[in-house]
């Protein structure tokens, strides 16, 4: 099912799509990119008196569930062995 821009979805409520939260983002992402994009969100990762909000930030906005290439979603992974030998002379 497909929604268009501002129509109710199911389970919303009686007062439909939040303006307020939408509204928000948008002048967060604004300020985000008078502050210097990428770039900046980089500096704050980097520095070590930012870095643990730049984390919170991250945790905030990643999925909450994640799923997986598998048939139901699930993980698959790979065991990688790295093998250091010794050169003979």
């Amino acid at each position: 099912m497909t929604f268009k821009k501002g129509e109710k979805k199911p389970n919303q409520g009686k007062r439909g799509p939040n303006k307020v939260t939408a509204e928000l983002k948008d002048m967060i992402l604004g300020a985000l990119d008078k502050a210097g994009g990428l770039d900046y969100l980089a500096d704050r990762a980097a520095d070590p008196r930012t870095a643990s909000a730049f984390l919170t930030l991250v945790g905030k906005t990643l999925p909450l569930t994640v799923k997986g290439p598998g048939a139901n979603g699930e993980h698959t992974f790979q065991k990688i062995v790295v093998e250091i030998v010794k050169a003979e002379k």
